[in-house]
């Protein structure tokens, strides 16, 4: 990650290119000044679309100079766009302050990227003004950006307001403990989010304390992402209990914590009540063959999962076998596909395989040595936490 609380400036190209844009409206500006007859034949040349670009383009040209930034180009070339793209553009806090002026007024803008921007505490807070107030703007992705326990307050308190958004994702940001708080409050008010994405932080087992009850509670969430955190101990198993207790979430990623066998015995916990649930990821947990028994006791009675990833975790042969016979005794079985990838197995286990395989014939199971191809894509936060040398 760049260190991007310092705030950097655009090429020789992109200054010239704004202060083009500056000048052309700046003509235009005196040409509103004229007859009212060709006034007029530029409306009907234009129509009041280009009226409206026009008056945010002035607006952020005015708030780039008040804030001492240099424009960003390709957003004076916007127009009517629904994605807006400025990952890794170094804007800073300033930078934020100047965008966010003209975003709340932007009716077109459905997607905002400012993935890796250095944004900051203070740049967050700018922007979270501006989302309160937008009603278009539906995902945000403000991913790489230093958020702190400050941004995290202001943005989770602007998301309470605007009912309109329904993804955010908030991944690498160092939120810790204290930002979990906020994210609770969040989960708790905001029914029409769908998708939260909180994977690469440092949310410990406190924080897992904290947002399991919301997840509880929660009503609208259908996807979670909370892999490569530090979720473990009592705070894995609160964590799980809020998933047992959830009646809304399709998909859950909690790959790369530290559930161990305390933890995935609370999932399997969760799964005999959860009849919503349909695809989980537990890879690299530190499952050891008895946490793997203690998951497949919810694999029996469970009808609703599809996708069960556990791979990377120490559970041997044994714990294999044991999740595959669990599934084995659930004649009402969901599961298209069990990903027990990296862990090698037995000629006990492959007999066991081949015979569930007669049972569920559209069972996919991928083991260290059987790497078959899984027909049905994973969804995006799936495909996104997946390591590259894990065939999808």
């Amino acid at each position: 990650m760049r260190d991007s609380c310092e705030r950097s400036g655009e090429d020789e190209e992109q200054k010239e290119e704004a202060m083009a844009a500056c000048g052309r409206l700046s003509g235009v500006a005196e040409a509103e000044q004229g007859p009212e007859a060709d006034w007029d034949s530029d409306l009907e040349t234009e129509g009041t679309h280009g009226l409206g670009e026009l008056v945010r383009d002035t607006l952020y040209l005015r708030s780039c100079r008040a804030h001492s930034v240099v424009p960003i180009s390709c957003f004076l070339r916007q127009g009517s766009a629904q994605e807006l793209n400025l990952q890794h553009r170094g804007l800073g806090p300033q930078g934020a302050r100047a965008l966010a002026s003209s975003l709340s007024s932007n009716p077109y803008i459905k997607r905002l990227d400012l993935r890796d921007n250095g944004l900051c505490g203070a740049g967050v807070e700018a922007l979270a003004g501006a989302l309160s107030k937008s009603s278009s703007i539906r995902d945000v992705d403000l991913s790489e950006n230093q958020l702190g326990v400050a941004g995290a307050q202001a943005l989770c308190a602007a998301l309470t307001t605007n009912r309109a958004m329904w993804k955010m994702q908030l991944s690498g940001n160092g939120l810790e403990e204290q930002a979990a708080q906020h994210l609770a409050e969040l989960l708790l008010a905001h029914t029409d989010l769908k998708s939260l994405d909180l994977s690469y932080n440092q949310l410990n087992d406190q924080a897992g304390e904290t947002l399991g009850p919301a997840l509880a509670e929660n009503t609208g969430l259908t996807e979670l992402n909370v892999s490569w955190n530090h979720l473990r101990g009592p705070g894995a198993v609160a964590f799980a209990r809020g998933l047992e207790a959830n009646i809304f979430l399709k998909v859950l990623d909690i790959s790369y914590n530290g559930f161990g066998d305390p933890g995935a015995s609370a999932v399997g916990e969760a799964l005999k009540a959860n009849n919503v649930l349909e695809e989980l990821n537990m890879s690299n947990n530190r499952i050891s063959a008895m946490g793997a028994l203690s998951l497949g006791l919810g694999l029996r009675v469970n009808q609703t999962l599809r996708i069960l990833v556990v791979s990377r975790n120490p559970m041997r042969s044994e714990g294999c076998f044991g999740l595959l016979k669990s599934v084995q005794d659930n004649p009402a079985s969901a599961l298209e596909l069990l990903d027990f990838s990296d862990i090698q197995v037995n000629a006990e286990f492959d007999g066991l395989a081949s015979s569930v395989k007669g049972i569920l014939p559209e069972l996919c199971i991928k083991t260290g040595a059987c790497r078959v191809e899984y027909k049905k894509e994973l969804l995006p936060v799936f495909r996104s936490a997946l390591p590259a040398s894990v065939p999808k």
